[in-house]
């Protein structure tokens, strides 16, 4: 044993006076499996009157192996200066290095676009959680357990009733909840459904709006309040159009339609040669949303209506793949 450990020190020294690296012996010899470990390991087969000595053997020849790899690593730092210093010189009136600034994600850029617009038409902003209850997320919004729309809005489920909301809706109830009508808002932020093609991702992002009064809110008011925001965001030129559609939410509801922004309405390839382009859903709010919300259904009116943040920036930025957005390309995102 004594001689095992007097060969393993020598050894040691000698392959630190031909230049290996340092911190490499440290792990050969001291390492949880190095050479010096394993002879610790075996000294529980001496015989008792052999340990003590061995022992005090072995932490002499520890000590004097991290003495002489501090000096090494000591050594070695103060050659690597050495040689820096020997080198190149640096020429200190050279200019540095400049930073590239930064800009806001385009996905960034057209959801603060959109909030800002119907921040102008007296529209506030209200957030609410990610992971939501089922109850917020489907059943006060008239979507109960075995209604056919749950299909279109499969999710990710935590747990039990607990799920990754699939539109920013929930933040409409939470809201009503909350504070008693006039209510004027609208409800950015993530959503997530388990869809993923040229158009889709499993998250994304969305803003919705909700309008709430007592007394006769119109559908009148309604389009005049998307067809504002659509001429702020797309341009004063731009048309809009209203065609009847479903909702669960929503009595009646309808899809919202702008001139396209490629050809103004002349028809191409984006618009598949119908000159327009689907931008967004609404519709008047469902008496049912009122009530699970707290609200006299016979006492209040209002509208509602919902966009999806990454469809509006590829129509924006002439974008064909919306997972372009999200796969952290510099080459794409420095061209916004």
């Amino acid at each position: 044993m004594e001689e095992k450990l007097r060969a393993l020190s020598a050894a040691a020294k000698k392959s630190l006076e031909n230049g290996a690296n340092p911190e490499e012996l440290k792990v050969k010899y001291l390492g949880k499996k190095g050479e010096l470990t394993a002879v610790l390991a075996d000294m529980g087969k001496l015989p008792p009157d052999q340990r003590k000595a061995v022992g005090a053997l072995v932490n002499s020849v520890k000590a004097e192996l991290e003495a002489l790899l501090v000096e090494a690593a000591k050594n070695a730092e103060d050659a690597k200066l050495e040689a820096e210093l020997k080198g190149p010189k640096l020429d200190v009136t050279l200019p540095g290095r400049s930073i590239r600034p930064g800009r806001r994600h385009p996905v960034a850029q057209t959801l603060e676009d959109i909030v800002a617009a119907f921040g102008k038409l007296g529209f506030e902003v209200a957030q609410g959680p990610e992971i939501e209850l089922d109850w917020y997320n489907f059943e006060a919004l008239n979507v109960p357990a075995d209604h056919p729309a749950r299909d279109m809005q499969d999710t990710f489920y935590v747990g039990g009733n607990v799920l990754l909301r699939t539109h920013t809706s929930p933040v409409q109830v939470r809201l009503m909840q909350k504070q008693p009508p006039p209510i004027r808002h609208v409800m950015p932020g993530r959503v997530y459904r388990k869809d993923s093609d040229l158009t889709h991702t499993p998250m994304f992002h969305q803003v919705e709006g909700l309008y709430v009064e007592k007394g006769t809110v119109s559908f009148a008011e309604l389009k005049g309040t998307l067809d504002a925001f659509a001429k702020a965001f797309f341009g004063s030129s731009v048309k809009t159009r209203f065609r009847p559609s479903f909702f669960p939410f929503t009595e009646p509801s309808a899809e919202v339609d702008v001139s396209c922004t490629m050809c103004g309405g002349a028809g191409c390839r984006v618009c598949k040669q119908t000159g327009w382009l689907e931008v967004l859903g609404s519709g008047m709010v469902h008496p049912n949303v009122f009530t699970h919300a707290g609200y006299d259904a016979g006492t209040v009116t209002g509208f509602a209506f919902g966009m999806g943040v990454e469809r509006l920036a590829m129509l924006r930025f002439g974008v064909g793949d919306l997972r372009s957005f999200f796969e952290n390309d510099y080459r794409f995102l420095e061209q916004f």
